[in-house]
């Protein structure tokens, strides 16, 4: 029944990340991630819940730097780089492109 729950759990989660930017992304397994690491740490010295929250805040602030610096756009004409939510070039009003990853 436990495998069920944690599997329907993962399913729904990764469903409502299919919309999300790179940076969104980035926070959410970042957060799932440090909590799960929490817990486990946090659980070898009686502190399980206190150790997944904090694992959860530092894994979602970190997973959010790093999906903020894969999201960037650049100008197909002079090249210089933007963040995602960029639209135009400043230099000289190009429609900005995803970078490939």
């Amino acid at each position: 029944m436990k495998t069920r729950i944690i599997v329907l759990l993962l399913l729904c989660s990764s469903l409502m990340l299919y919309g999300c930017t790179t940076t969104q992304k980035g926070a959410a397994i970042g957060g799932l991630g440090g909590a799960a690491l929490g817990g486990i740490i946090g659980h070898q010295s009686g502190h399980g819940a206190e150790g997944a929250v904090i694992g959860a805040a530092v894994g979602a602030i970190s997973g959010a730097v790093v999906g903020e610096k894969l999201d960037k756009k650049f100008c197909p004409l002079c090249g210089a780089e933007y963040t995602a939510d960029v639209k135009y070039c400043a230099k000289d009003g190009t429609e900005l492109k995803f970078k490939q990853k």
